[in-house]
């Protein structure tokens, strides 16, 4: 079953029991989704909506959730924060689960030794590997700040 098959089927539920959060995050993941599909479907690479493309969908909405919810800290809305961190863990659901940042110290360690990183100069060849051996399972935004404090130590 397809990522967007476990929406739609998720969404008949969360209508069924009345849920309004989960009905109101389902709505905005299943519109981001059609937007996908609308421009995959124009233009010169002409191609199917798949799951990877929907992998990066939401990971982009969780992105913004958590600038969102960074902004709701510093204005103590609570209320806005509740809000935006279940939208955050509905649309994690979706996702591979993330390393912890003990996991991902650990990997960034050894990628550094691996590719022969000397300096920050050399960070861009660290995440080359990173993404294409962990694209799906490492926090960019977390590994980027430890890589650069792994690499500024050498």
């Amino acid at each position: 079953m397809s990522i967007k098959e476990k929406i739609n089927d998720e969404y008949k539920t969360a209508l069924k029991s009345k849920d309004k959060n989960k009905i109101s995050t389902y709505r905005l993941i299943l519109s981001g989704i059609k937007d996908l599909d609308i421009s995959n479907r124009s233009g010169p690479n002409k191609k199917e909506t798949d799951d990877e493309d929907i992998k990066k969908l939401l990971k982009k909405m969780i992105k913004q959730r958590n600038e969102s919810v960074e902004i709701y800290k510093k204005n103590k809305r609570e209320d806005l924060l509740k809000i935006e961190q279940g939208e955050i863990d509905l649309l994690s659901t979706y996702l591979p689960k993330q390393l912890s940042e003990e996991e991902t110290k650990k990997i960034c360690s050894e990628v550094i030794l691996k590719v022969g990183a000397q300096s920050i100069k050399d960070m861009g060849k660290v995440m080359g590997e990173l993404k294409k051996n962990y694209s799906d399972s490492i926090d960019f935004s977390k590994a980027g700040s430890m890589l650069k404090e792994l690499l500024n130590k050498q």
